[in-house]
């Protein structure tokens, strides 16, 4: 089961996925349907089916007259917070022989980047119900820094990169009693300034303070443990930079339980009726290939798995 959310008739609605071309409306929107779903002790999908209308819409035209949301808000955006955990993924097998080979160096020869990393592959996957290592942490911004799929992904005049970031994103809605309910998952662009985070370590908080984006559909239920996607950039209407990229648990030094652990047991995370929206993680960025982004340019990331591609222009 995947959602949508859209603007129609000047309210936010979810609607429900029922192919490329058409979405089923229903009678709320995604939060206060997950609200209902964790008052009444019942799975979000039994919700879903229960508040269709008999109101279907034509799914293109949504998105060609930029009627898109993203597929979970809060009505206050003060009350959305963004967030995200690095060095998570092990990308492709070359990568992760690199990596391991780099982690074989001595103590005082490792960067804490690597000591991060190696943290993860030693103890970021613990025995159910136990903690494992704590993972790299980073804070967004709150929903005001979230934009919608298909719109333009602003960039400040003080930014020194411009870059996509593809990932999968978790979104949360926190219970009257603190518990954190996860809704479901959706394709993310993280977006970082890269060349801010690759001066100085210490500067990654600033790099991350940016803009971003997901959806635009979210995945209701189980999340396949490998999922495969292809990120590109196009530019003047033809392909700039095109790879592939892996992401879910099969792919990852960290489980998603453990992610959500260490994001979650802060009391201030566990605020009644707030919404979260966690980046998982990447390892496939065009800057790392030497590409520079300019206005103009369009970000495209696909995981089939979670539906239609994610598209921003920069």
């Amino acid at each position: 089961m995947r959602l949508i959310q859209c603007q129609h008739q000047g309210q936010v609605r979810a609607a429900l996925v029922e192919s490329d071309q058409q979405v089923h409306l229903l009678d709320r929107d995604t939060w206060t349907l997950a609200r209902r779903a964790i008052e009444a002790g019942r799975p979000l999908a039994d919700i879903v089916e229960a508040s269709l209308t008999e109101t279907r819409l034509d799914y293109p035209t949504l998105i060609a007259e930029r009627h898109l949301l993203p597929p979970l808000t809060h009505p206050d955006p003060a009350h959305c917070l963004v967030t995200g955990t690095g060095l998570t993924h092990l990308g492709s097998a070359d990568t992760r022989s690199a990596m391991h080979a780099k982690a074989q160096v001595s103590e005082e020869e490792m960067t804490d980047s690597m000591r991060m990393f190696r943290l993860g592959l030693e103890g970021g996957k613990p025995d159910a119900g136990q903690p494992g290592a704590q993972p790299e942490w980073f804070y967004k911004g709150d929903g005001s820094c979230v934009v919608a799929p298909e719109a333009d992904i602003p960039v400040p005049a003080f930014a020194q990169d411009a870059g996509e970031e593809p990932e999968l994103a978790g979104l949360y809605v926190i219970a009257d009693d603190g518990t954190p309910w996860r809704v479901g998952h959706a394709i993310g662009n993280e977006f970082s300034d890269h060349v801010t985070e690759r001066f100085n370590y210490l500067w990654l908080a600033h790099s991350k303070l940016r803009a971003c984006s997901f959806g635009p559909e979210l995945l209701v239920g189980e999340l396949p443990e490998h999922l495969e996607g292809t990120s590109r950039i196009v530019r003047n209407g033809e392909t700039l930079w095109e790879k592939p990229f892996l992401t879910g648990e099969a792919n990852m030094a960290h489980s998603l339980a453990n992610l959500e652990h260490h994001h979650f047991k802060y009391a201030g995370f566990r605020r009644p009726g707030d919404v979260h929206v966690h980046f998982f993680g990447t390892a496939t960025l065009s800057f790392a290939d030497g590409i520079q982004t300019r206005e103009g340019d369009r970000f495209e990331i696909e995981l089939p798995t979670l539906g239609r591609p994610l598209r921003n222009p920069l």
